[in-house]
């Protein structure tokens, strides 16, 4: 057991979950209070201790699927008719019964699924050919017809998705303990290890991708404004006053035994951040305008501009918006960022910028430029970006793209990274969180 623990919580460290010694020793502890032999108690006492955030638990729930398959003999099945096993279909669908479900999900895995020792086939496809061959969905239609969408029709259609899912979820769990059983739980882990939220690639996010990206943003805009704010407080030392350690000092015979230090003004910073939206980089300038507004509280003011090879100011769309995904989906219909091809031209963009706000920028306010630095082989005006560093009080730049494709093709960051306080890759939650805590 503490084998398979060990290997467990290496997964979970791979796949990125937080898990350290301390909350090893408390998963230990708590094993000491469940039965081993109730899966359901043994899961939720491992994951009480060491899952710290809500969407870190599917990560989790995956892992413990393939470290603790049911460990069952598997004396095999005789098979049966197709006909034989849709009745049994209707049947356990109809009853509800969770017995007669695992037993269905592990005659339809053993008949249907296609596993074979050693091929190398996935376990999603193997679970989406048992599920076909069952012909899941025909059942549901065929329990619950065509009738009028009565209030009680409606609850007996809800009962039977519920079952329909869990059904699912016993047809995975049996595809993956076989394939954990042939290839070695560590193998399996590997093969269904998918990124935290926090660790998806904006540019190559999937519609899956996207939607847990969205439900991650908020808790985890919520944890960056209290840690702001935290540390705001706790940088109230502001600089040494000498007068005044001096003076205070003649009770202690001239020795400055307690220093004295000035009452500091923090102020909070001044944002502007200007965002290439053009397609290739359109999700990244998403996720980072709703991340900035989600704790724009943590800022004094927060300006936003968006461009393509013309560019606009959008601040108004996110201002009093309670809903910032619609904020972001006027962004993307009302602002006039088009100037002549629709194709990124950062050159004339920054120029437009410069000419239309660039008096507007004060010592109090720090520049943020988001993009891919693609500029379509225009000319760079990267003047443009020296006199925002001149007017700004700090000048950052976050790209998208791997470090090593800077400077590649048509990518010219270094040409306006000369002129920036810092430019960072910024290619997931993760590292737009460490960016803006550093900045704030």
């Amino acid at each position: 057991m503490l084998d398979v623990l060990a290997g467990f919580v290496g997964e979970l460290r791979a796949a990125g979950l937080p898990v350290s010694l301390t909350e090893n020793l408390d998963a230990l502890e708590a094993l000491r209070h469940v039965r081993l032999d109730d899966r359901d108690a043994f899961r939720e006492a491992l994951a009480a201790t060491m899952v710290k955030r809500h969407e870190h638990r599917p990560a989790f729930d995956t892992a413990f699927a393939v470290y603790f398959a049911v460990r069952r003999a598997d004396p095999g099945v005789d098979a049966i008719t197709p006909a034989e096993l849709a009745e049994l279909l209707e049947d356990a669908l109809r009853s509800g019964d969770d017995d007669r479900l695992r037993e269905l999900a592990r005659r339809a895995v053993a008949q249907l699924s296609g596993i074979e020792p050693g091929r190398p086939m996935s376990a999603g496809y193997h679970v989406f050919r048992t599920l076909r061959a069952l012909d899941a969905d025909g059942a549901l239609e065929r329990l619950h017809g065509a009738a009028p969408p009565s209030l009680d029709d409606r609850l007996a259609g809800d009962d039977l998705r519920a079952r329909m899912e869990a059904l699912r979820e016993e047809v995975a769990d049996e595809v993956h303990r076989r394939l954990a059983a042939d290839r070695g739980p560590e193998a399996m882990a590997r093969a269904l290890r998918k990124p935290l939220p926090e660790d998806v690639d904006f540019l190559h996010a999937t519609r899956e991708d996207v939607a847990a990206l969205r439900r991650a943003m908020e808790p985890l805009a919520r944890r960056m404004a209290v840690r702001l704010a935290r540390k705001r407080r706790h940088h109230r030392r502001g600089p040494l006053d000498f007068r005044s350690t001096v003076r205070h000092s003649l009770s202690y015979g001239g020795v400055p035994a307690e220093p004295r230090f000035r009452h500091p003004r923090p102020a909070k910073p001044e944002i502007m951040v200007i965002a290439d939206i053009s397609g290739s980089v359109a999700a990244f300038a998403r996720f980072t305008l709703q991340f900035v507004h989600a704790i724009s509280g943590q800022f004094s003011k927060v300006r936003s501009f968006v461009f393509i090879d013309g560019v606009d100011e959008v601040t108004s769309l996110f201002e009093g918006a309670d809903n910032l995904s619609e904020a972001l989906q006027r962004v993307n219909t009302e602002a006039d960022v088009v100037w002549a091809e629709g194709h990124s031209d950062y050159g004339h963009a920054f120029g437009a910028f410069w000419e239309r706000w660039g008096r507007e920028i004060t010592p109090k306010t720090s520049v943020v430029l988001l993009g891919d630095a693609r500029n379509n082989y225009h000319s760079a005006e990267a003047w443009v970006v020296a006199e925002i560093r001149k007017r700004a009080r700090h000048l950052y730049w976050l790209n998208p793209e791997p470090r090593s494709y800077w400077d590649t093709g048509d990518s010219i960051v270094s040409t306006y990274g000369v002129h920036c306080d810092g430019v960072f890759e910024c290619r997931n939650l993760r590292q737009l969180q460490r960016f803006v805590q550093e900045i704030g």
